[in-house]
Protein backbone atom coordinates (compact mmCIF):
# COMPACT_ATOMS: atom_id res chain seq x y z
CA UNK A 1 0.00 0.00 0.00
CA UNK A 2 1.56 3.25 -1.18
CA UNK A 3 0.24 6.40 0.50
CA UNK A 4 1.42 9.53 -1.22
CA UNK A 5 1.58 11.96 -4.08
CA UNK A 6 0.50 11.89 -7.69
CA UNK A 7 1.88 14.70 -9.87
CA UNK A 8 2.27 15.60 -13.49
CA UNK A 9 5.94 16.35 -14.16
CA UNK A 10 6.81 19.21 -16.50
CA UNK A 11 10.35 18.44 -17.61
CA UNK A 12 12.69 20.91 -19.30
CA UNK A 13 16.07 19.74 -20.60
CA UNK A 14 18.93 22.17 -20.92
CA UNK A 15 22.71 22.02 -21.22
CA UNK A 16 23.19 23.74 -17.87
CA UNK A 17 21.12 25.28 -15.10
CA UNK A 18 20.52 29.04 -15.60
CA UNK A 19 21.97 31.54 -13.16
CA UNK A 20 19.69 33.94 -11.27
CA UNK A 21 18.11 36.36 -13.74
CA UNK A 22 19.42 34.45 -16.75
CA UNK A 23 17.34 33.08 -19.62
CA UNK A 24 18.52 30.04 -21.55
CA UNK A 25 17.19 28.26 -24.60
CA UNK A 26 16.21 24.74 -23.60
CA UNK A 27 16.54 21.62 -25.70
CA UNK A 28 13.34 19.75 -24.95
CA UNK A 29 10.07 19.89 -22.99
CA UNK A 30 7.87 16.97 -21.99
CA UNK A 31 4.92 16.19 -19.73
CA UNK A 32 5.56 13.01 -17.77
CA UNK A 33 3.35 11.34 -15.14
CA UNK A 34 5.02 11.17 -11.75
CA UNK A 35 4.87 12.15 -8.11
CA UNK A 36 6.88 10.21 -5.55
CA UNK A 37 3.90 8.13 -4.45
CA UNK A 38 2.82 7.26 -7.99
CA UNK A 39 6.40 6.49 -9.01
CA UNK A 40 6.89 4.10 -6.10
CA UNK A 41 3.54 2.41 -6.70
CA UNK A 42 4.27 1.83 -10.39
CA UNK A 43 7.82 0.68 -9.64
CA UNK A 44 6.54 -2.01 -7.27
CA UNK A 45 3.71 -3.04 -9.59
CA UNK A 46 6.04 -3.46 -12.58
CA UNK A 47 8.22 -5.72 -10.44
CA UNK A 48 5.35 -8.09 -9.69
CA UNK A 49 3.90 -6.72 -6.45
CA UNK A 50 0.17 -6.40 -5.85
CA UNK A 51 -0.19 -2.67 -5.19
CA UNK A 52 -2.94 -0.35 -3.92
CA UNK A 53 -2.60 3.40 -3.54
CA UNK A 54 -4.09 6.08 -1.32
CA UNK A 55 -3.82 9.58 -2.78
CA UNK A 56 -5.66 12.54 -4.26
CA UNK A 57 -5.81 14.18 -7.70
CA UNK A 58 -7.82 17.05 -9.12
CA UNK A 59 -10.85 16.79 -11.38
CA UNK A 60 -8.78 17.85 -14.39
CA UNK A 61 -7.01 16.34 -17.38
CA UNK A 62 -3.79 15.67 -15.45
CA UNK A 63 -5.72 13.82 -12.76
CA UNK A 64 -7.63 11.75 -15.30
CA UNK A 65 -4.38 10.82 -17.06
CA UNK A 66 -2.68 9.80 -13.83
CA UNK A 67 -5.63 7.61 -12.78
CA UNK A 68 -5.67 5.97 -16.19
CA UNK A 69 -1.96 5.18 -15.95
CA UNK A 70 -2.37 3.70 -12.47
CA UNK A 71 -5.18 1.47 -13.75
CA UNK A 72 -3.11 0.39 -16.75
CA UNK A 73 -0.35 -0.70 -14.36
CA UNK A 74 -2.79 -2.87 -12.41
CA UNK A 75 -2.77 -0.67 -9.30
CA UNK A 76 -5.88 -0.57 -7.09
CA UNK A 77 -7.05 3.07 -7.32
CA UNK A 78 -10.23 2.81 -5.23
CA UNK A 79 -8.72 5.01 -2.51
CA UNK A 80 -7.45 7.80 -4.78
CA UNK A 81 -9.78 10.75 -4.20
CA UNK A 82 -10.79 13.35 -6.80
CA UNK A 83 -10.65 16.86 -5.39
CA UNK A 84 -13.18 19.41 -6.59
CA UNK A 85 -11.30 22.26 -4.91
CA UNK A 86 -7.68 21.79 -5.96
CA UNK A 87 -5.85 20.99 -9.17
CA UNK A 88 -3.69 17.90 -9.60
CA UNK A 89 -0.19 18.36 -8.21
CA UNK A 90 2.58 19.34 -10.60
CA UNK A 91 6.38 19.26 -10.51
CA UNK A 92 8.64 21.58 -12.48
CA UNK A 93 11.84 19.71 -13.29
CA UNK A 94 15.02 21.04 -14.92
CA UNK A 95 17.43 18.35 -16.13
CA UNK A 96 20.95 19.47 -17.08
CA UNK A 97 23.45 18.00 -19.50
CA UNK A 98 24.84 15.63 -16.85
CA UNK A 99 21.41 14.17 -16.13
CA UNK A 100 21.15 15.87 -12.73
CA UNK A 101 17.80 17.39 -11.82
CA UNK A 102 16.34 20.28 -9.82
CA UNK A 103 12.69 20.00 -8.86
CA UNK A 104 9.98 22.33 -7.54
CA UNK A 105 6.73 20.62 -6.50
CA UNK A 106 3.34 22.37 -6.27
CA UNK A 107 1.32 19.77 -4.29
CA UNK A 108 -2.21 20.88 -5.23
CA UNK A 109 -4.76 18.13 -4.52
CA UNK A 110 -2.11 16.05 -2.73
CA UNK A 111 -2.49 18.30 0.32
CA UNK A 112 -6.14 17.33 0.74
CA UNK A 113 -5.16 13.97 2.25
CA UNK A 114 -5.38 14.54 6.00
CA UNK A 115 -4.98 12.54 9.21
CA UNK A 116 -8.74 12.04 9.45
CA UNK A 117 -8.65 10.25 6.08
CA UNK A 118 -6.11 7.78 7.45
CA UNK A 119 -8.33 7.12 10.46
CA UNK A 120 -11.23 6.46 8.10
CA UNK A 121 -9.04 4.03 6.13
CA UNK A 122 -7.59 2.27 9.18
CA UNK A 123 -8.98 -1.13 8.16
CA UNK A 124 -7.47 -0.76 4.68
CA UNK A 125 -4.06 0.12 6.16
CA UNK A 126 -4.29 -2.73 8.68
CA UNK A 127 -4.74 -5.28 5.89
CA UNK A 128 -1.62 -4.19 3.96
CA UNK A 129 1.56 -6.27 4.02
CA UNK A 130 3.70 -3.14 3.71
CA UNK A 131 3.05 0.62 3.87
CA UNK A 132 5.21 2.97 1.78
CA UNK A 133 5.25 6.71 2.59
CA UNK A 134 7.01 9.84 1.32
CA UNK A 135 6.76 13.51 2.31
CA UNK A 136 5.17 15.27 -0.69
CA UNK A 137 1.85 15.20 1.17
CA UNK A 138 0.60 16.59 4.50
CA UNK A 139 3.02 15.67 7.28
CA UNK A 140 0.24 15.14 9.82
CA UNK A 141 -1.36 12.66 7.45
CA UNK A 142 1.93 10.79 7.09
CA UNK A 143 2.34 10.67 10.87
CA UNK A 144 -1.18 9.29 11.27
CA UNK A 145 -0.66 6.64 8.59
CA UNK A 146 2.63 5.51 10.15
CA UNK A 147 1.09 5.38 13.62
CA UNK A 148 -1.87 3.29 12.42
CA UNK A 149 0.38 0.87 10.56
CA UNK A 150 2.73 0.58 13.53
CA UNK A 151 -0.19 -0.09 15.87
CA UNK A 152 -1.28 -3.01 13.71
CA UNK A 153 2.23 -4.40 13.19
CA UNK A 154 2.39 -3.43 9.51
CA UNK A 155 5.97 -2.59 8.40
CA UNK A 156 6.45 1.02 7.26
CA UNK A 157 8.95 2.23 4.65
CA UNK A 158 9.44 6.00 4.81
CA UNK A 159 11.30 7.74 2.02
CA UNK A 160 11.89 11.11 3.78
CA UNK A 161 11.73 13.36 0.73
CA UNK A 162 11.43 16.26 0.35
CA UNK A 163 13.73 16.46 3.38
CA UNK A 164 12.35 17.96 6.58
CA UNK A 165 12.66 17.44 10.31
CA UNK A 166 10.49 14.64 11.70
CA UNK A 167 9.15 14.03 15.19
CA UNK A 168 10.51 11.26 17.38
CA UNK A 169 7.03 9.73 17.38
CA UNK A 170 7.01 9.50 13.60
CA UNK A 171 10.49 8.01 13.42
CA UNK A 172 9.64 5.45 16.11
CA UNK A 173 6.84 4.13 13.86
CA UNK A 174 9.19 3.62 10.88
CA UNK A 175 10.54 0.18 10.13
CA UNK A 176 12.72 1.13 7.15
CA UNK A 177 13.95 4.70 6.64
CA UNK A 178 15.47 5.36 3.20
CA UNK A 179 17.11 8.81 3.07
CA UNK A 180 19.71 9.88 0.53
CA UNK A 181 22.87 11.55 1.82
CA UNK A 182 21.33 15.03 2.03
CA UNK A 183 18.17 13.79 3.76
CA UNK A 184 20.18 11.67 6.20
CA UNK A 185 22.19 14.77 7.14
CA UNK A 186 19.08 16.87 7.76
CA UNK A 187 17.37 14.17 9.85
CA UNK A 188 20.44 13.22 11.90
CA UNK A 189 22.26 16.54 12.17
CA UNK A 190 25.41 14.86 10.81
CA UNK A 191 26.72 15.94 7.40
CA UNK A 192 27.03 12.83 5.21
CA UNK A 193 30.03 12.98 2.88
CA UNK A 194 31.71 9.61 3.44
CA UNK A 195 30.90 6.05 4.40
CA UNK A 196 31.95 6.73 8.00
CA UNK A 197 29.70 9.80 8.29
CA UNK A 198 26.86 7.85 6.69
CA UNK A 199 27.22 5.17 9.35
CA UNK A 200 27.28 7.81 12.10
CA UNK A 201 24.11 9.37 10.70
CA UNK A 202 22.47 5.98 10.54
CA UNK A 203 23.34 5.26 14.16
CA UNK A 204 21.91 8.63 15.20
CA UNK A 205 18.66 7.79 13.41
CA UNK A 206 18.49 4.38 15.09
CA UNK A 207 18.74 6.21 18.40
CA UNK A 208 15.62 8.17 17.39
CA UNK A 209 13.63 4.93 17.13
CA UNK A 210 13.95 3.82 13.50
CA UNK A 211 14.48 0.06 13.18
CA UNK A 212 16.50 -0.03 9.94
CA UNK A 213 18.19 2.87 8.14
CA UNK A 214 19.10 2.46 4.47
CA UNK A 215 21.08 5.46 3.21
CA UNK A 216 21.14 5.59 -0.58
CA UNK A 217 24.50 6.67 -2.01
CA UNK A 218 23.85 7.03 -5.74
CA UNK A 219 26.21 4.98 -7.88
CA UNK A 220 27.98 3.78 -4.71
CA UNK A 221 24.89 1.80 -3.72
CA UNK A 222 23.45 1.94 -0.21
CA UNK A 223 24.47 1.57 3.42
CA UNK A 224 22.28 -0.44 5.80
CA UNK A 225 22.53 0.51 9.47
CA UNK A 226 20.54 -1.37 12.11
CA UNK A 227 20.91 -3.39 15.29
CA UNK A 228 22.99 -5.98 13.39
CA UNK A 229 25.58 -3.35 12.46
CA UNK A 230 26.30 -1.64 9.16
CA UNK A 231 26.60 -3.25 5.73
CA UNK A 232 27.50 -1.60 2.45
CA UNK A 233 25.55 -2.95 -0.52
CA UNK A 234 27.45 -1.89 -3.68
CA UNK A 235 25.68 -0.20 -6.55
CA UNK A 236 25.80 -0.82 -10.29
CA UNK A 237 27.75 1.95 -12.04
CA UNK A 238 25.94 3.09 -15.18
CA UNK A 239 25.87 6.21 -17.37
CA UNK A 240 23.08 8.39 -15.98
CA UNK A 241 20.76 9.96 -18.53
CA UNK A 242 18.17 11.29 -16.06
CA UNK A 243 18.14 10.81 -12.27
CA UNK A 244 14.42 11.68 -11.90
CA UNK A 245 12.71 8.84 -9.97
CA UNK A 246 15.98 7.06 -9.14
CA UNK A 247 15.15 7.05 -5.43
CA UNK A 248 11.51 6.22 -6.06
CA UNK A 249 12.43 3.20 -8.19
CA UNK A 250 14.73 2.01 -5.38
CA UNK A 251 11.98 2.32 -2.77
CA UNK A 252 9.36 0.57 -4.90
CA UNK A 253 11.78 -2.24 -5.66
CA UNK A 254 12.84 -2.66 -2.04
CA UNK A 255 9.21 -2.72 -0.90
CA UNK A 256 8.29 -5.37 -3.47
CA UNK A 257 11.13 -7.64 -2.37
CA UNK A 258 10.56 -7.21 1.36
CA UNK A 259 6.84 -7.89 0.97
CA UNK A 260 7.75 -11.08 -0.92
CA UNK A 261 9.90 -12.28 1.98
CA UNK A 262 13.43 -11.39 0.82
CA UNK A 263 16.14 -10.39 3.29
CA UNK A 264 16.92 -6.68 3.65
CA UNK A 265 20.29 -7.13 1.94
CA UNK A 266 18.65 -8.88 -1.02
CA UNK A 267 15.97 -6.21 -1.25
CA UNK A 268 18.53 -3.39 -1.20
CA UNK A 269 20.70 -5.04 -3.88
CA UNK A 270 17.61 -5.47 -6.04
CA UNK A 271 16.70 -1.83 -5.41
CA UNK A 272 20.19 -0.76 -6.48
CA UNK A 273 19.77 -2.64 -9.77
CA UNK A 274 16.35 -1.11 -10.42
CA UNK A 275 17.70 2.37 -9.68
CA UNK A 276 20.61 1.83 -12.07
CA UNK A 277 18.22 0.89 -14.85
CA UNK A 278 15.90 3.82 -14.11
CA UNK A 279 18.63 6.47 -14.44
CA UNK A 280 19.48 5.14 -17.89
CA UNK A 281 16.12 6.33 -19.26
CA UNK A 282 14.31 9.64 -19.35
CA UNK A 283 11.25 10.55 -17.32
CA UNK A 284 9.77 9.31 -14.06
CA UNK A 285 7.23 6.56 -14.65
CA UNK A 286 8.46 5.95 -18.23
CA UNK A 287 11.92 5.08 -16.84
CA UNK A 288 10.75 2.40 -14.39
CA UNK A 289 11.85 -1.09 -15.46
CA UNK A 290 9.83 -4.29 -15.47
CA UNK A 291 10.85 -7.47 -13.66
CA UNK A 292 12.21 -9.31 -16.72
CA UNK A 293 14.52 -6.39 -17.54
CA UNK A 294 15.88 -6.30 -13.98
CA UNK A 295 16.45 -10.06 -13.88
CA UNK A 296 18.28 -9.91 -17.22
CA UNK A 297 20.43 -7.01 -15.98
CA UNK A 298 21.39 -8.91 -12.81
CA UNK A 299 22.23 -12.07 -14.78
CA UNK A 300 24.41 -10.13 -17.22
CA UNK A 301 26.14 -8.30 -14.39
CA UNK A 302 26.91 -11.53 -12.53
CA UNK A 303 28.16 -13.18 -15.73
CA UNK A 304 30.56 -10.28 -16.36
CA UNK A 305 32.08 -10.45 -12.86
Amino acid sequence: MVIGSLNMDMVVRTGRIPEAGETLIGQEFALSPGGKGANQAVAAARLGAKVAMIGSVGRDSFGAELLEIMCQEGIDTRHIAKSAARATGVASIIVDGDGENRIIVVPGANTELQAKDMERLEEVIREAEMIVLQLETDLGMCEAAAAIAHRHGVPVILNPAPAQELSSGMLAAVTYLTPNETEAGILSGIAVDSMDSAEAAGQALLAKGVQHVIITLGSKGALIVDAAGSRHVPGFPVQAVDTVAAGDSFNGAMASKLAAGSSLEEAVRFGNAVGALAVGKRGAIPSLPRLAEVERFLEETEAAQ
